[in-house]
């Protein structure tokens, strides 16, 4: 057993998609969080940025004490994990190898992958489906103006049904048979995102992937904890009123502390 709290980080408010996910599955986990608000958005900033923010948030969160940091964000990701893998004394995962994975278990023909303009244009998520899957066809697709709508509180409401359906009018002439959500903000707009794209499109959630990896991981390695009472702690490079929302709405306000730090 290990008490130590697994951390993960996001550019914002998006990450809270997987730990949502992570404290239903492992809801004994304490976890610490990271939205880097203050440095968001992510999608349009250089490698070296990148690697230079999501860097200083994984040797925060090691000062932490964490036993594994799961970087919760698919642009930092594709940036950064080699490089956190290889500098962080504790094992790190991202969302793309699980994202890809979870669309090649469901053998589709055809998938589609959105993203920020980072993510599609290093084309981890091709890559990394035709290495496992060769024969699927796969369509990339930027949808940078769907995250500022999850930052904003605006998920369920006209303007967030109108801004998913212009940024996804490009699947009107490529149709896929399932769809990646390659950005962690995506899954909060699951519900606008099936209404474009129609009910009979398979919609990819990394998360789930992703936490089954941590969870088997982290057994291999004894660093399960086994009993109650593992708590949240939310960090904030911006203003934490904005996290402290969508923590509320998409945490059900499960958390302990929520903090501004300056990284």
């Amino acid at each position: 057993m290990d008490e130590r709290p697994i951390g993960l980080m996001d550019s914002g408010l998006g990450g809270l998609s997987v730990m949502r996910v992570l404290h239903k599955q492992l809801p004994n986990e304490s976890l610490v969080f990271v939205g880097d608000q203050g440095h968001f958005p992510y999608g349009t900033r250089s490698q070296a940025e990148l690697q230079r923010l999501v860097l200083n948030i994984g040797r925060f969160l090691v000062e932490q004490d964490i036993k594994m940091m799961i970087v919760a964000c698919n642009t930092a990701t594709g940036a950064a994990l080699p490089l956190l893998q290889r500098e962080l004394p504790v094992p790190v995962i991202g969302v793309i190898e699980p994202g890809a994975i979870a669309a090649v278990h469901h053998q589709l023909e055809t998938v589609g992958v959105i993203g920020t303009a980072s993510t599609i244009e290093k084309g981890a998520y091709p890559a990394t489906i035709h290495r496992l899957a060769p024969q699927m066809t796969v369509y990339s697709h930027a949808a940078q103006a769907m995250v500022p709508v999850v930052e904003h509180g605006l998920t369920g409401t006209p303007q967030a049904q109108e801004t998913v359906n212009t940024a996804l009018s490009f699947f009107d002439s490529h149709p896929v048979d399932g769809l990646i959500l390659g950005c962690t903000h995506f899954p909060f707009l699951a519900p606008e995102i099936q209404q474009k794209m129609g009910p009979d499109v398979l919609l990819i959630d990394p998360a789930h992937e992703t936490i089954k990896q941590a969870q088997a991981m982290l057994t291999e390695q004894d660093l399960l904890r086994d009993r109650n009472g593992g708590t949240i702690t939310l960090f904030t490079t911006g203003d934490r009123t904005d996290l402290v929302a969508g923590a509320k709405q998409w945490l059900a306000g499960q958390f302990t502390s929520c903090d501004h730090v300056d990284l």
